[in-house]
């Protein structure tokens, strides 16, 4: 049996409805989390975690639920796990618990330093699991994911995604970037490989499809979803920055955190977790973009 947890969000969903045919799941809401003394772990052969604080872009959220929720309930339900009789278990982090800006490709041998809560508090949680003593015949896997997206998923695709379908140009392609993005369908492919197998080794794990993109070609990837010509607008950066430093303080759509998003080089290194599988992954970067749009429409 496989358990999981936070099922109700977007990798959630698409999880359970990737493996739901092969394993017998049990689903942890909310509810079951809030009294972790008294979960039972009873036939569950692999524990995956995936209830955590998603990165609050507008700044609203208080902190500590990034180390309440994120640190503290992660400690708490490894510590179930290494008590119980469960083999496997996944933790879904996030490449932010290495670094916030990356110059030229990150790999797991970066010497972590990130500078947000949400960033510091899926740390915690991954440092707590790797000093923990690993009892025998157990293991671990801590995934780290950069950008996720596929159908369903409502961030800053589906904000360009609206520029397209309107036919208002994209006013950033001054802003030449380099950035990694994770197909869903691939990191639900790689969660099923852990859980089926036992070659693969405990340890931390960077998730992104292979081959990064330049925003300026994930909107000529959407453009052409929907039969139209990519317009692209290469308006002076500086004067785009002045724009965004404004939206910060009158609350409009483009905010420096947004440009940076949408501008940032952040090109990850996926060649452990390849070489830990031994299998290309489902989809490549392109294939899993032209999905995704599809899913806009």
């Amino acid at each position: 049996m496989v358990l999981i947890t936070g099922t109700t969000g977007f990798v959630g969903k698409n999880l359970v409805n990737f493996i739901h045919n092969s394993y017998q799941l049990k689903l942890l809401g909310r509810t079951d989390l809030n009294d972790i003394g008294k979960l039972s772990f009873k036939d569950a052969e692999v524990v995956i975690h995936l209830a955590g604080k998603a990165h609050d872009l507008k700044k609203v959220t208080d902190p500590q639920e990034y180390y309440k929720i994120n640190y503290e309930l992660t400690k708490d339900l490894y510590t179930v796990f290494l008590k119980s009789e469960a083999k496997k278990f996944v933790f879904v982090s996030s490449v932010k618990a290495s670094a916030d800006s990356v110059l030229d490709s990150l790999s797991e041998s970066n010497i972590p330093n990130p500078q947000t809560h949400y960033g510091k508090s899926k740390l915690m949680a991954e440092q707590f699991i790797q000093n923990e003593p690993l009892p025998a015949g157990k293991s671990y896997y801590i995934l780290r994911p950069c950008m996720i997206h596929g159908p369903g998923n409502k961030g800053n695709l589906n904000l360009l995604y609206q520029l397209v379908k309107r036919n208002i140009p994209y006013p950033l392609a001054a802003f030449e970037n380099k950035r990694s993005f994770l197909s869903i369908e691939n990191l639900c492919f790689v969660i099923k490989e852990l859980i089926e197998r036992d070659d693969i080794a405990s340890g931390t794990y960077q998730i992104s499809d292979d081959e990064p993109l330049s925003t300026n070609e994930v909107v000529r990837i959407l453009s052409a979803s929907i039969n139209k010509d990519a317009k692209l607008w290469r308006i002076s950066p500086e004067l785009i920055r002045l724009v965004a430093k404004l939206g910060d303080k009158l609350h409009l759509p483009l905010t420096t955190e947004r440009l940076n998003k949408l501008t940032e080089n952040y090109v990850i290194c996926n060649k452990k977790i390849k070489n830990a599988i031994g299998k290309d992954l489902p989809l490549n970067s392109r294939k899993g973009l032209e999905i995704t749009a599809s899913s806009f429409k």
